[in-house]
């Protein structure tokens, strides 16, 4: 990467509108190559069906809106910015080829602090909350369950521990949690080794976000061993795990500090944040930005930021209630946007997760399986909410789902030109392959209420992907206890003890089976049926996680 030029020094509560003016210098187009591979998904999937009439939805891009103007910093955020200019400082001086990287951390730290001190000290935006668009998503919003602070003592930071180890490493490491780190670099790199597979040493450092894992963490002699390394091997990426983690701190710190007020009945924060479209977005960059290693010919460009914003974005639609209670400032869903703007996000991630699913979406760019890995690494953890509060009593009919009739899309512009959503009735495959056909079978044979909506969603998903050649007996197993589980609990009477044991035994199922997932012969088959049933399958548990009723704000803060 391009050292940064020196940039003049934002005016006061208008670091988000330089830091959009640093993206809109950086991002590149959409290669050529990746519109090839969008086109070719387009056209098989026409192949299949006569045309249908369609439906179209446009957003524009988040950087067409001018990131919104904060408070400035207060005494304490300019004493933390100065410590964390002095670090940023140092790196630099020793190497300049991450200046870019380091600018995007002060001025995305500086507005951190903007947004903090303005959710605290100014009234929320009287904006429309509510849903009151009459838009084909806004009519299929959920209504949200109640939920308090006790509902989420399942959510640990450190995940589950593995019962078959991912690697032969430290205890610490062992869990889906840190394993989804090495995961998503195995499924990239089985043609393309960039060398970055086992490379987690270099990005634990980003683990000062998770309170509980960094307490049983030696980072004092992880952070030697990059510097070391770093020393006699110059490596980006690793100067990018440095910066990265010092943002992480910075940001806990920041976290802690407002929330410590609030604590004190020093100041009241709200629940919603003062973020717009183009603030949040720009907010979350750095969050995302060097977590996930790439090439630095693709860092930057159009497709592999939509699939980090888009995967930060799924992460915020199942934990939106969690982060209210526990105080998180960046969750999309509690931003102050329009109602039709958020919808039209989660609508966003769940068309990426099923271009994913597709066989031409991973040829183009190396980090291709990040949005597909995520949505599995979250079904699997037991830390997010995807059965948890997706579970409502009965289920939504399926004709007429906008959700199912969603398109599958990679949503390259929804930083820069827009992205245009298509509804339209989806295809199916004629006949299921013989190891799709074989889940069929012991679905009806074992659960026959749900086996119609199972059957239909396996042809949907061949349609998109083609004939399936996965693992039956895994993959059945792990899907018996998510996906099948979680539709024959919602098909019952409403019952919050039946839904906690599903959320919970999905993360008992993949602490037994995670493993699975790392075979190089079905691991990437596995993987992308369990994306679909898990993000694009109706009933859609994953929308159902978007709905959201305050409560208080209170609770494990640390954790936020």
């Amino acid at each position: 990467m391009l050292p940064a030029q020196p940039s003049a020094r934002p005016l006061p509560g208008e670091a988000g509108i330089s830091l959009a003016r640093l993206f809109g210098k950086r991002i590149g187009g959409c290669t050529e190559q990746y519109r090839r591979s969008q086109h070719a998904v387009q056209q098989r999937l026409e192949a299949l069906g006569s045309p249908n009439s369609s439906t179209t939805l446009h957003l524009p891009g988040a950087l067409q809106t001018a990131p919104r103007a904060f408070l400035p910093p207060d005494e304490a955020g300019n004493a933390r910015l100065r410590r964390l200019d002095t670090s940023l400082h140092l790196i630099e001086a020793a190497f300049p080829q991450v200046g870019t990287d380091i600018e995007v951390c002060r001025l995305t730290s500086r507005m951190l602090e903007e947004a903090w001190r303005s959710r605290a000290l100014t009234p929320p935006s009287e904006q429309e909350q509510a849903t009151d668009c009459a838009c084909r998503l806004c009519r299929w919003l959920p209504t949200p369950p109640a939920r308090t602070l006790g509902d989420y003592d399942w959510r640990q930071s450190a995940g589950r521990p593995l019962s078959v180890k991912t690697w032969p490493n430290r205890r610490e490491l062992d869990s889906v949690l840190t394993g989804g780190w090495s995961w998503t670099r195995q499924m990239n790199d089985l043609e393309r080794d960039l060398g970055h597979r086992h490379r987690f040493e270099d990005d634990i450092l980003v683990f000062h976000e998770y309170k509980r894992v960094v307490d049983t963490i030696d980072t004092t002699r992880l952070t030697q061993l990059v510097e070391g390394r770093l020393a006699k091997d110059f490596s980006s990426n690793s100067a990018r795990a440095l910066v990265s983690g010092l943002f992480a701190a910075h940001k806990r710190s920041v976290d802690e500090y407002w929330l410590q007020q609030h604590d004190a009945g020093s100041v009241v924060l709200p629940q919603t944040n003062p973020l717009n479209q183009s603030s949040y977005s720009l907010l979350q960059m750095l969050d995302c930005l060097f977590w996930h290693v790439s090439p630095d010919t693709e860092l930057w460009q159009e497709e592999h930021l939509a699939s980090l914003l888009l995967c930060r974005v799924i992460d915020d639609m199942a934990d939106v209630r969690a982060d209210a209670l526990t105080g998180e400032i960046s969750n999309f869903w509690l931003a102050e946007m329009p109602t039709h703007t958020k919808a039209f996000y989660a609508a966003c991630a769940i068309a990426l997760v099923k271009y994913g699913c597709t066989p031409e979406a991973h040829d183009p760019m190396w980090n291709t399986w990040l949005l597909t890995t995520t949505i599995v690494w979250m079904g699997l953890t037991g830390r997010h909410a995807l059965w948890f509060d997706g579970i409502t009593q009965g289920l939504p009919p399926a004709e007429e789902c906008p959700l199912c009739d969603l398109q599958p899309n990679a949503c390259t512009g929804i930083l820069t030109h827009g992205t245009t959503l298509t509804l339209t009735k989806r295809p199916t495959a004629s006949a299921l392959s013989t190891r799709t056909a074989e889940l069929s079978a012991r679905c009806r044979a074992r659960y026959p209420r749900t086996w119609p909506l199972f059957d239909a969603e396996l042809h949907a998903f061949e349609a998109l992907h083609g004939p399936w050649n996965g693992n039956t007996d895994t993959t059945w197993e792990i899907l018996r206890r998510t996906y099948i589980a979680a539709v024959e609990a919602a098909g019952a009477a409403p019952s919050q003890a039946r839904a906690r044991d599903v959320q919970q035994d999905a993360g008992r199922v993949g602490a037994e089976m995670f493993h699975t997932l790392h075979d190089p012969r079905t691991g990437r088959e596995d993987t992308t049926l369990l994306a679909y049933m898990f993000g694009g399958a109706h009933p859609h548990f994953l929308w159902n996680a978007t709905g959201y009723r305050p409560t208080g704000l209170e609770g494990d803060w640390l954790d936020g």
